[in-house]
């Protein structure tokens, strides 16, 4: 490299139909620079242009042209090696990852053709694909699994780990989930209430959710729920400030039970009205509340 600036470069690959474009357009929207299907043949030409003041995001997948993994890997490698001529590139590599019957339904929904192959079997054109990009996966600083994810919480993910310091107070959001559902799988705090008694044995409460009085006051007269609320909110106190002291933007703490319709939305609904009480900038959903 001939400039003596340091030039941060992001290069967002992985899995057709995990979401690369929202990927890219999300960091736009945090003012990064971004280039979508760059050949590789010109990401040198890229980093040796001027004025680059602010960060860059890359987008590379099968759909590229001269895509190639072997060749790819080999040219990240040289730019993570601070002796080449890539010494003044910062580089993150951001693999996204999707579950198979994800995509092949976001495929069939869109009616869009897999870009491997138009003639093989939509299960058979994923298979290959992984198989071709293992290497670059192997070497992500970051996997980020989009499966369960919808354009706005992959969103969050990449503000959370990539947004740039502007002094602004640190974000928090907060989602109640239920187990049997799965962990979400961006929180960065998850919080287990199972071990308070549970709404869904009453049956007057079974259909109701967190959000009623009476569920409310179910949860809020279990022995258990006060202390656990004075200690989780000791906890979260002096951690929070750390969170921001090393430049944190963007903080998920996810609670969860058993279906994530009683117990976890009243207290994350408790937990949100302290935060912001607190002077938190601060939102929540309830990821399950429907399931």
């Amino acid at each position: 490299m001939t400039e003596s600036k340091l030039v941060r470069l992001f290069l967002i690959t992985g899995m057709s139909g995990a979401g690369k474009s929202s990927a890219l357009h999300a960091l736009e929207d945090l003012d990064f620079e971004t280039v979508d299907n760059l050949p590789v043949h010109l990401l040198e030409t890229v980093l040796r242009g001027r004025g680059l003041d602010r960060p860059l995001a890359v987008g590379m997948d099968v759909r590229t042209r001269d895509f190639n993994a072997t060749v790819l890997v080999k040219e990240l490698n040289s730019i993570a090696d601070k002796n080449s001529k890539y010494s003044k590139v910062d580089l993150t590599l951001i693999f996204l990852e999707c579950d198979d019957d994800i995509l092949v339904r976001r495929y069939t929904e869109t009616r869009r053709p897999h870009p491997m192959d138009g003639e093989l079997p939509i299960g058979s054109a994923i298979e290959l694909e992984r198989h071709l990009l293992s290497p670059i996966k192997a070497i992500a600083d970051n996997v980020i699994d989009t499966s369960t994810m919808a354009i706005a919480d992959l969103k969050r993910s990449l503000e959370q780990n990539y947004a740039q310091d502007d002094g602004r107070p640190m974000h928090i959001h907060l989602v109640s989930f239920g187990y049997r559902h799965g962990l979400p799988r961006d929180a960065d705090l998850i919080i287990d209430v199972r071990f308070m008694r549970n709404p869904h044995y009453v049956i007057d409460l079974r259909h109701k959710t967190g959000l009623d009085a009476d569920v409310g006051a179910y949860v809020k007269g279990d022995p258990a729920f006060a202390p656990f609320m004075k200690n989780f909110k000791a906890l979260l106190d002096p951690l929070l400030p750390c969170y921001r002291n090393e430049g944190k933007s963007y903080l998920t703490i996810a609670i969860g039970c058993t279906g994530g319709h009683h117990r976890s939305v009243f207290v994350l609904e408790k937990l949100a009205s302290w935060l912001m009480a607190q002077g938190y900038a601060c939102d929540h959903r309830h990821r399950d509340i429907e399931v």
